[in-house]
């Protein structure tokens, strides 16, 4: 949950960047799509790699696919944000956008790493052990995952060159 946070506030942090320079040579809506989609695709790619330690190419497309239809739905938050403040305040400059939209970003994020959790990484979720034998103070001093070096059988050293 912490890595999650951290790339977060990062995300959110070249977001508002982006945006801030963005909506200088563009109208507000399009900053906006760019500035989350730019920002979608790193945040995914740190997610899945940070938070959920899936490494390797393999599932990486459909990741980030299934990101981008998250993206989707954050940008539904954020240029609707967008909209209501221009209809409450016609003039509303790019200070009040950056707050809009870092609050709408803020239940966006909340919404990410719900879908990222429970749709787009679910399968590389695994359960923590269960144990069926009471524990003992041997447990204690070894990990539950390895056997105790007393229990192992001999190993060889296998080196790779």
């Amino acid at each position: 949950m912490l890595r999650f946070g951290v790339i977060g506030v990062l995300s959110t942090i070249a977001f508002a960047l982006l945006y801030l320079v963005l909506q200088y040579v563009m109208p507000a809506q399009l900053a906006n799509f760019l500035s989350l989609l730019i920002t979608a695709i790193a945040n995914t790619w740190a997610n899945r790699r940070l938070t959920f330690g899936v490494r390797g190419r393999r599932g990486a497309v459909k990741h980030q696919a299934q990101g981008l239809v998250i993206f989707g739905l954050a940008w539904l938050v954020t240029s609707g944000s967008l909209l209501v403040l221009h209809l409450v305040r016609a003039d509303a400059g790019p200070q009040a956008e950056i707050i809009v939209l870092t609050a709408a970003n803020l239940l966006a994020t909340v919404m990410r790493f719900v879908l990222l959790r429970l749709w787009v990484f679910r399968s590389q979720r695994t359960p923590a052990p269960t144990r069926t034998e009471p524990r003992t103070s041997r447990d204690e001093v070894t990990s539950r995952d390895e056997p105790s070096r007393r229990d192992a059988p001999a190993r060889q050293e296998v080196t790779s060159s």
